[in-house]
């Protein structure tokens, strides 16, 4: 297919996009502080408890942009003792009200910029044994910090975020936040660690005026009508979940629902959008949600939160993948808010967000990473599985279009994998580079059914887990029967992409990998299908008759370089 031309507009939306689509660009941080390290690390006062849940309830002022409520945060502990102290993250200008503690006021407590430092004084902390997944232990201990402020306004949600306070087409009430990158502690106090979520989940009660109606992540627990004409509504989440993604919308919302028949039985679906929207919201969900989970699940496994359903909720930032109510705010258009991000026409057959958005689902939400370092994590194979949703439907060729478009976005300015410990993402590249990564890697194994295999076994062997990128991989590397440690250390920790020198001397060319970290010796398929095993040192091999027409060609699925000496 011919490539589009991109339009002036097209460049400056789409460089926008790939800075970092869902969240902030945290790459763009210059300098490290106390803060970031206290943000970024499990420090002395975050590595003695672990989240059992959050239950947190909120009450927004439209008018004054305020808000207030509170968190009773439920967690176990790893170490005996007494004199502990606990760090509690909550961004100013947000503050803590007050503390209930063992059903008193405690009032030790000291703020250092958008951290709390708890001290229990000599209260004494019994090692509770680890909780199995779903299964309570006792005694678990409670805090409940009441909160109040007004939060950090969003600028330009969902890449510079915080609360969304505006106003949908007919003048009403419209709020959420969008809070990746930049911490669910600009709105509400938690443990604003990736590291720890909440084993048995989380509730959000929110309370608003009996005019407009709250949506929040998982089920909707309970409706409840209060006599001074507000209402409040409890939704609850079974499954761990990540403190970003436990997020309130409010406005006009109404309901429309499906069911889904999937590889763990039925499935429910849920749509809550703007009431003059609906008839749009039917035929874009009816038409995308459905194909797009049968493939998701062809290729990940099972959609990871059956027990918490599928949603989707309109938004009025572009999207984020809150998990079990994902941010919609496509405008219900195909492609990238119309557009083709991978400019090969590919992209132009589905809407983006529903696709990208849920993918997050198994990769981001399903399968966390420990520290914001290692996003690429997420983005690279969620972006990765824009290309499997076009292969379920439109056939390999096609796929490999649209990771060879994506390519073309990719700027190399630094490594995808960022600083550990400080709350820094790595590059912006961890989308499109972090897909073509894959899609090298999965043309190395060269064997599409295992390929398949190790990706189902990702998310089953890590479901509900937070892991590291060196975890995955060498899940991947094991899985595989490969040592592709050389290839993740190539494209994550570098900006430097495999070139394959090569001479041409009569009836033979030589070759070898230059530009590469040492060790790398990845076997390349050659456009011709034969393959080669190139090291650092050359190697001789005899040019086939289409060679001596062509010259030496990659195969255009992996990502390298060539160049004629």
């Amino acid at each position: 297919m011919a490539r589009i031309l991109y339009s002036t507009l097209f460049l400056a939306v789409a460089g926008l996009f790939y800075t970092h689509c869902e969240g902030q660009p945290l790459n763009k941080k210059k300098g490290m502080d106390r803060q970031d390290t206290l943000r970024g690390s499990i420090n002395a006062e975050r590595a003695w408890w672990d989240v059992a849940s959050y239950n947190i309830y909120v009450e927004p002022d439209f008018t004054s942009k305020t808000i207030k409520g509170y968190d009773r945060i439920e967690f176990d502990i790893n170490q005996d003792g007494a004199n502990k102290k606990m760090q509690i993250d909550l961004q100013q200008p947000m503050e803590i009200d007050h503390i209930i503690f063992n059903n008193k006021k405690l009032t030790s407590y000291i703020r250092e910029g958008n951290v709390y430092h708890i001290d229990f004084g000599n209260f004494k902390f019994n090692a509770a044994k680890t909780f199995a997944k779903k299964e309570k232990a006792l005694p678990l201990y409670s805090i409940t910090i009441y909160f109040k402020g007004k939060p950090r306004e969003a600028i330009n949600p969902p890449w510079d975020g915080g609360w969304i306070w505006k106003k949908d087409d007919k003048g009403r009430p419209w709020m959420t936040a969008a809070c990746q990158g930049l911490g669910a502690s600009v709105w509400y106090p938690c443990k604003d660690h990736q590291s720890d979520e909440p084993d048995l989940g989380a509730t959000l009660k929110i309370k608003v005026p009996d005019t407009l109606v709250a949506v929040g992540n998982g089920r909707l627990k309970s409706k409840v009508q209060n006599k001074d004409g507000t209402i409040d509504y409890t939704w609850e989440v079974k499954n761990p979940i990540n403190n970003y993604d436990i997020i309130p919308y409010i406005g006009k919302y109404v309901n429309f629902s499906d069911t889904l028949m999937g590889e763990k039985g039925k499935l429910d679906l849920n749509y809550w959008v703007l009431d003059y929207n609906l008839e749009k919201a039917k035929k874009q969900f009816g038409r995308d949600v459905k194909p797009m989970l049968r493939a998701f699940e062809y290729w990940f496994g099972p959609y990871p939160f059956y027990e918490d359903d599928y949603k989707l909720v309109e938004s009025s930032h572009l999207g984020m993948e809150h998990q079990s109510a994902t941010a919609y705010g496509n405008h219900y258009k195909d492609g990238y808010l119309g557009m083709d991000l991978s400019g090969t026409g590919w992209g132009l057959k589905w809407d983006y967000i529903i696709i990208h958005e849920s993918g997050h689902e198994w990769f981001g939400n399903n399968i966390t990473t420990k520290d914001i370092a290692d996003m690429w994590v997420h983005e690279g194979n969620t972006m990765y599985s824009e290309a499997l949703f076009i292969e379920y439907y439109y056939g390999k060729k096609a796929a490999d279009d649209y990771v060879k478009g994506i390519r073309n976005n990719i700027s190399n300015d630094i490594p995808l994998i960022g600083p550990y410990g400080v709350n820094k993402e790595g590059s912006g590249d961890m989308y499109n580079k972090g897909a073509n990564m894959v899609h090298t890697i999965r043309q190395v194994i060269n064997n599409d059914s295992l390929f398949r295999a190790i990706y189902r076994g990702l998310n089953k062997e890590f479901y509900h887990k937070t892991i590291s990128s060196a975890d995955l991989e060498e899940y991947v590397s094991k899985q595989s029967g490969n040592d592709l440690s050389k290839i993740f250390d190539q494209y994550l920790r570098t900006v430097k992409i495999p070139t394959l020198e090569f001479k041409l001397n009569g009836d033979m060319y030589s070759y070898r990998w230059i530009n590469v970290v040492p060790g790398f010796n990845m076997p390349l398929k050659l456009s011709n299908g034969n393959w080669i095993y190139p090291t650092e040192t050359w190697k001789e091999e005899k040019l086939g008759a289409d060679q001596k027409e062509k010259g030496i060609v990659a195969d255009r699925n992996f990502y390298v370089y060539l160049k004629k000496s």
